[in-house]
């Protein structure tokens, strides 16, 4: 493959990208280097004017704070960010529906309920923080005793479901009801202590009926050994799971969550296009992607709500971006804070920067619905999820809304996993080659020759194995965490 050294994402730039580290004198893009140039990173095109925009995607990422001559580096030291305060929004409709005229299949677990899981596992869902404990060791003596009948016994630990309030507490409640939910987990044990505001009895009013044949219950206050009776049920749970076996769904039935974390300067030319090409692709079989990480829209959100399908979602869209820069204001926070220390490392400068890397990952296709926190998925194709920028918290929303797993692309590198199988996307190949023990997917490649088409296909077929069982880095070495998304006082 002929590799690419320095890239223009669009004619109208002032900018361009090196792809891998510039000397000052060399020659690139038709300019003069001024200085050395970090791979990720932008050097003007042309003169760019003290307050005149910074053009890169074809957009304002910012405006220049002092004049930039061709050839010099361009980062925080000489851009500052347009973005400020609320706005308001106009509809601008653009497109059309996403045609459904592909067909492809996996191999899933059909629930009882209609519902497709993608993982035939046992979750242990905690009412409250105080029995994370018990969980653990649960967990860790059923996968001993029951690694033959289901794919794993898994537990998630958090700090909740006491001393909150409010909003708080529902989101507490609805995110774990979402886990006892979710087809994923062939059965599902809820575990709590007894004296929490989340008691069981109180969760199981806000869950609604269950098949007591795959969600058992246990208050370890009201037993003796709640080791032994923990153990007892789960067995019960693995012999109920067991029944199920792979069948061949429809891909329409497929549920992917997007995500971006770590990002650097290539996330917007490699590896978020192609979740974006992905997304565009499972729509076209019927499928549904989720998009969050709100704050990571600002600066790129007209793009997306000039492709909602009706003023209904637009109005939704709109409500989804002001209603998160408020909370921002009501913590006394800066709007626009982002992006984070390693991004700007990677070559990310501003947030209209970061965001209009990040909203790539939804492709061209509609944005059919808007979703708030831990609300379950109603439409096909492409939703916006509530959540922040936090990996852990936007990569639990994206499960509490129904995602039987999770894309994840990285410039830096995490090793961190959602509940739900979690691929790994490299935006370069030297991560990609460094961490193969966080990577999946290497899509680095798209800067040395390979085509989008060819690539996207590939990745695509990729998706729909791992959807079938095939075993993701993160599963593989353990790397399952929930952070629920919290805005209030604790008692």
């Amino acid at each position: 493959m002929e590799k690419t050294r320095f890239i223009r994402i669009s004619e109208s730039d002032n900018v361009a990208v090196a792809v891998e580290a510039l000397r000052a004198g060399e020659e690139a893009c038709g300019v003069t280097l001024a200085q050395d140039i970090p791979a990720g990173h932008k050097f003007a095109l042309s003169p760019i004017a003290a307050g005149e925009d910074v053009i890169k995607y074809a957009f304002p990422i910012g405006h220049a704070t002092e004049g930039i001559a061709p050839g010099a580096w361009v980062h925080t030291h000489n851009v500052k960010t347009n973005l400020s305060g609320t706005l308001e929004y106009a509809y601008q409709p653009a497109g059309a529906p996403t045609a459904q005229d592909m067909r492809r299949t996996f191999e899933g677990y059909v629930r009882e309920d209609g519902s497709v899981g993608i993982r035939n596992e046992i979750w242990i869902v905690n009412t409250v923080g105080c029995v994370n404990g018990t969980s653990q060791i649960l967990a860790r003596r059923a996968n001993e005793a029951l690694k033959d009948k289901v794919d794993g016994v898994y537990c998630f630990t958090h700090p909740y479901g006491c001393s909150q309030l409010g909003e708080d507490h529902q989101n507490t409640q609805r995110l774990l009801a979402s886990m006892v939910r979710h087809p994923n987990a062939g059965g599902v044990l809820v575990l709590g202590l007894g004296c929490e505001n989340n008691h069981i009895e109180a969760f199981r009013q806000m869950l609604g009926p269950v098949d007591e044949r795959r969600v058992k219950f246990l208050t370890t206050q009201n037993v003796e050994d709640e080791i032994e009776m923990g153990m007892e049920l789960i067995a019960q749970l693995a012999q109920y799971a067991s029944s199920f076996k792979r069948e061949t769904v429809d891909a329409s039935r497929l549920i992917v969550g997007l995500k971006c974390g770590g990002s650097d300067g290539l996330s917007g030319i490699t590896a978020n296009p192609l979740l974006g090409r992905f997304s565009d692709l499972l729509a076209r079989c019927g499928g549904t992607t989720l998009l969050t990480e709100v704050p990571e829209m600002f600066g790129a959100e007209t793009l997306l709500m000039n492709r909602c399908r009706d003023r209904a979602t637009f109005e939704k869209t709109v409500r989804l971006i002001n209603d998160f820069k408020d909370y921002f204001l009501r913590h006394g926070q800066e709007v626009y804070e982002n992006p984070s220390p390693g991004n700007k490392a990677g070559g990310i400068t501003t947030l209209e920067d970061k965001s209009l890397g990040c909203t790539q990952k939804g492709g061209t296709a509609q944005v059919m619905d808007v979703l708030s926190y831990a609300q379950p998925v109603r439409e096909r194709g492409l939703n916006l999820v509530q959540g922040p920028g936090n990996d852990l918290c936007a990569i639990t929303a994206l499960m509490a809304s129904g995602a039987q797993m999770v894309l994840f692309t990285t410039g830096r590198g995490t090793p961190v996993g959602a509940p739900v199988p979690t691929v790994k996307v490299a935006t370069n190949s030297a991560l990609a080659e460094k961490k193969r023990n966080w990577i999946d997917f290497d899509a680095g490649v798209l800067v040395r020759g390979a085509s989008m088409e060819e690539t996207s296909h590939a990745f695509l077929s990729k998706v729909l194995s791992v959807a079938s069982g095939e075993e993701t880095c993160s599963e593989r070495f353990g790397y399952r965490e929930i952070a629920i998304f919290k805005d209030g006082v604790t008692l």
